[in-house]
């Protein structure tokens, strides 16, 4: 019902953002997965205004991207940044203590390495794409939790101990939990075509989404044996820097 919908949207905004709870709707935390690529969509927006703002201020190009970026890890709440540390921890330790690893609030050297090459590749892209990160920014954050929908269909949820909220307990299938994400995608890139009229590159883009959409989960479920919050963090954070990058050669 349109209630519920509105429910688990603020249910998803309290989970996968820091900021406030959405006044006059009770949260629900069933099926808040398919809103994640929407919340990114507008932590993107937000982000490229901020960016904006400084950088049309007399601020210099990269500490407007380091504004930037700062305060995308503040709207999150650097919850991916956790799970891609404890993630590639959790990679480079031997196979039997993997989980064991990636429990362990202490943070290993392969989880900090991880954190740095993300960021460097990040600055350094938003830094080349300038001005037109509001083509590219938002759409990036969008294709790393849209990246997670296929990772939790495809894999089972694993270590049940943790926190995280397992979300194929209310799992209706990819199509209806996607189905939003889709019509984001192709809604974005349709307006991009027809506002700056640049067909090739938008077709590269979007070839290129659905590429590594598909290969990153299944490099990462397949080397965990499954997924976790952990693990969805990373893979968003994987996808988005890959996009940006792939944004930044592109446009």
């Amino acid at each position: 019902t349109i209630n519920k919908f509105f429910n688990n949207l603020s249910g998803a905004w309290i989970f996968y953002t820091a900021f406030p709870k959405i006044p006059f709707i009770s949260p629900r935390f069933e099926n808040i997965a398919q809103f994640a690529p929407l919340i990114g969509l507008i932590i993107g927006l937000l982000q490229s205004i901020i960016f904006s703002l400084f950088y049309g201020n007399s601020w210099s190009i990269s500490a407007a991207v380091a504004i930037s970026m700062s305060t995308g890890f503040l709207m999150t709440g650097g919850m991916h940044i956790d799970g891609l540390m404890d993630t590639f921890d959790g990679i480079y330790a031997d196979k039997k203590k993997m989980l064991t690893a990636m429990k362990d609030s202490r943070v290993g050297s392969f989880g900090v390495q991880a954190l740095f090459v993300i960021t460097l590749i990040q600055f350094a892209s938003l830094l080349e794409i300038r001005n037109q990160i509001f083509l590219a920014l938002p759409i990036s954050l969008l294709w790393g939790r849209f990246s997670t929908l296929i990772y939790i269909d495809k894999y089972e949820y694993i270590n049940e101990s943790s926190k995280s909220i397992p979300h194929k307990e209310t799992w209706r299938g990819f199509l209806k939990e996607s189905l939003l994400s889709i019509v984001l995608i192709f809604g974005y890139y349709f307006f991009a075509v027809i506002f700056f009229n640049d067909i090739g590159a938008n077709c590269i883009l979007l070839l290129s989404g659905t590429f590594i959409c598909l290969t990153v989960p299944n490099y990462l479920g397949k080397r965990i044996g499954g997924f976790n919050g952990d693990t969805c963090g990373a893979n968003t954070l994987i996808v988005e820097t890959l996009m940006l990058f792939i944004h930044a050669i592109v446009l």
